[in-house]
């Protein structure tokens, strides 16, 4: 990208950069906040403790059917969506090296507080409260949602329009936290990259760095997608929008997404084992760390 990198936000060229090149153009950047349905529930709440209350307050009063919904996948869950609770009981995936980036070697799901993550999975799961509930699919989550039956929906700004199409009275949270340390949920990047088999690799080249980089297009895909944008011209207008700059605030405390080949070791086991916990078929005490010997495995193989 040479001197057009600075024209984006560093979350995103840090996103499209591996071991020092730069792979690709990035359009949007995307992460999970809280949205919120302002007639049922009409202020924010700083803590999933007073979330879950003002859910189950409505829920008793009988203007919501579930006090929160959040996705999950019948097979693997949604550690991407439980992410930020996770981190703000100090569980990341990796820790990083000194200049930043993520290290391999340092896998932190080991931490102290990742039995208790996992003991809350099982109380706010199928067999406890039920506020995550394996069978809630995204489908599902977001009709319920739409259709006003809850106050809350843990995703993303790719749900957003058709909430406002709904009539939804819409706000955006900051992510609750379930510990002492901030919700950091995973920041993604979309983008546009150059095939190695293109057969005319300096026209695609010319495309995407001075077609694909301008003010023009990045603010045409947002229009289309509704994802805030990565040029950071097109993001301060999109930002005009409430909901696009509480979407930016939120990404803003947020962590990217691992690009390094060893988070394809952690997928699996991490969601499989979170969904286990959901249905109340685990122990926290013995799966969590099985999972996490597990993947050290895989990692160090």
């Amino acid at each position: 990208l040479g001197d057009k990198a600075a024209q984006f936000q560093d979350s995103a060229i840090k996103a499209m950069t591996y071991e020092g090149n730069t792979y690709g153009v990035p359009y949007s950047i995307e992460n999970i906040g809280l949205l919120r349905n302002k007639a049922i529930v009409s202020e924010p709440a700083a803590t999933m403790d007073e979330v879950l209350a003002n859910g189950k307050a409505a829920v008793a009063e009988g203007k919501a059917e579930f006090p929160f919904l959040v996705q999950m996948d019948p097979k693997q869950g949604d550690p991407y969506h439980l992410y930020p609770l996770q981190t703000s009981m100090g569980v990341p995936v990796f820790g990083t090296d000194e200049t930043g980036s993520y290290d391999a070697s340092k896998l932190e799901l080991g931490n102290p507080g990742g039995v208790e993550f996992a003991e809350k999975l099982v109380a706010w799961g199928d067999t406890g409260e039920r506020i995550f509930n394996s069978s809630i699919t995204p489908d599902i989550a977001k009709e319920k949602f739409n259709a006003g039956e809850s106050p809350y929906l843990l995703t993303g700004p790719w749900n957003v329009p058709d909430a406002v199409d709904a009539g939804i009275n819409l706000a955006v949270d900051p992510l609750p936290t379930a510990g002492d340390s901030p919700a950091q949920p995973f920041v993604g990047v979309n983008g546009f990259f150059i095939s190695a088999k293109s057969q005319n690799a300096l026209a695609a080249n010319e495309f995407a760095l001075n077609y694909l980089t301008t003010e023009a297009v990045q603010d045409s895909m947002f229009d289309a997608g509704g994802r805030p944008p990565a040029l950071t011209a097109s993001f301060e207008k999109a930002a005009s929008d409430p909901i696009v700059a509480a979407f930016g605030e939120i990404g803003a405390n947020g962590v990217p997404m691992p690009a390094i080949p060893e988070m394809e070791a952690v997928w699996a086991d991490w969601g499989g084992t979170q969904l286990s916990l959901i249905k109340g078929e685990a122990d926290p005490a013995t799966a969590w760390p099985a999972m996490v010997s597990n993947i050290e495995s895989k990692i160090s193989k």
